[in-house]
């Protein structure tokens, strides 16, 4: 019991520092900031994958083993396709030829 009270107090103040650390950012960092959540997100996919690929894995195991998977997957392509968004609207836009 000691360790599922350590790993839930553990989780509510990464979620806490995590989301002082957003909210702080400026907007000029928010392309790096991207760039480094969708690397997690990718550590976060290979990690489900693999315990969702376990030979004798529990069924509970089975099901959040998908929803990681799930909801990685979407914050992976969802910030790639953000991060590209932005970085056209930094670019350069030539004139239109008439």
């Amino acid at each position: 019991m000691k360790s599922y009270e350590f790993g839930l107090w553990v989780f509510m103040l990464a979620a806490f520092l995590g989301f002082e650390l957003i909210r702080r950012v400026s907007p000029l960092l928010h392309t790096p900031l991207m760039s480094l959540t969708n690397a997690i997100s990718a550590i976060s996919v290979v990690g489900a994958i693999l315990i969702t690929g376990e030979k004798d894995a529990p069924t509970l195991s089975l099901v959040l083993g998908f929803i990681a998977i799930f909801a990685s997957t979407t914050n992976l392509v969802s910030g790639y396709l953000i991060t590209d968004r932005i970085i056209k609207m930094f670019k350069k836009r030539e004139p239109e030829k008439k």
